[in-house]
């Protein structure tokens, strides 16, 4: 390791839906911890923010991957992207349905094809070409239920950003959108510059109603400040979410740049996030 690692992790933001968050809290302190050791044993941001978003999918707690909600029609369509800072790749993929992680299927786009986003069933192809696990039965697989009380359920996209000894930046955003969503509906999560970027200045990874970050450019925005503007991270992030709030939206984001400082900033009720910056210490909250 040659240089400071650091990390942020969130589960979504939204309105509270439950009193106790502790599972939620500790898994992320957890896993905060796990990514931030393989960071520091010397594993590549990419890889390290493609595993923590993996791991967020497969737990079932937030609404993404196995947590996930159905849409309007009672479909599981799911959205993941993932980005190097280092060299602008990126993959995305959208209203993807039957596979367990959408992230693994943004990471292929991003390694086994020209492409950013691919969508619906060309996306669902090239995970099955390439042997993605595919779910077998939706009711049994899924955790997530329907709650009637859409407003209520709270925003529950994932996502990991990361610094790794080299200095390289990475970010991986993971959703299944808001629930009760109409058919096809694509938000910011899978949308490179809306609600996921990295550059060699900074990661972003958003959280909230996504089409008020889709019509703020909210992650590429806040790069954009900080490379033009010479904004500092949270001066800028907040700067975002002020504009996302006069959109009408609610929710939050994490960011790093490059010196390892972490911005975790919100505007709905809360946000269920980790970070462990260059000294290693864990901060969780839920």
């Amino acid at each position: 390791m040659t240089g400071p690692v650091a990390l942020a992790i969130h589960g979504g933001a939204g309105r509270r839906s439950k009193a106790d968050y502790a599972p939620e809290r500790a898994f992320l302190a957890d896993l905060a911890q796990r990514l931030w050791q393989a960071l520091a044993s010397g594993q590549g941001a990419i890889d390290v923010v493609t595993d923590g978003a993996t791991a967020l999918e497969a737990c079932g707690l937030f609404m993404a991957g196995r947590g996930a909600r159905p849409g309007s029609t009672g479909l599981y369509e799911l959205d993941a992207a993932v980005m190097d800072g280092l060299t602008r790749r990126a993959g995305a993929v959208a209203a993807l349905q039957g596979f367990e992680s959408p992230i693994a299927a943004a990471r292929l786009v991003m390694e086994r094809t020209p492409h950013v986003l691919m969508a619906g069933a060309g996306a669902a192809a090239l995970a099955e070409a390439e042997g993605l696990a595919q779910i077998a039965d939706e009711a049994v697989w899924f955790n997530g239920a329907f709650i009637p009380e859409a407003e209520d359920a709270g925003h529950g996209t994932v996502g990991c950003v990361a610094l790794d000894g080299e200095g390289r930046l990475a970010a991986a955003t993971s959703t299944a959108g808001t629930q009760g969503k109409l058919w096809g509906r694509v938000g910011d999560s899978p949308l490179i510059g809306a609600g996921t970027w990295a550059d060699d200045q900074v990661a972003v990874s958003c959280t909230g109603l996504g089409e008020a970050f889709i019509r703020c450019a909210a992650s590429a925005q806040i790069a954009m400040r900080l490379r033009f503007g010479r904004q500092a991270l949270d001066g800028a992030c907040g700067a975002v979410l002020d504009e996302v709030a006069a959109l009408g939206g609610r929710g939050g984001l994490i960011a790093l740049d490059r010196q390892g400082r972490i911005a975790a900033l919100f505007n709905a009720q809360f946000m269920a996030f980790a970070a462990a910056g260059p000294d290693g210490a864990v901060r969780a909250e839920a």
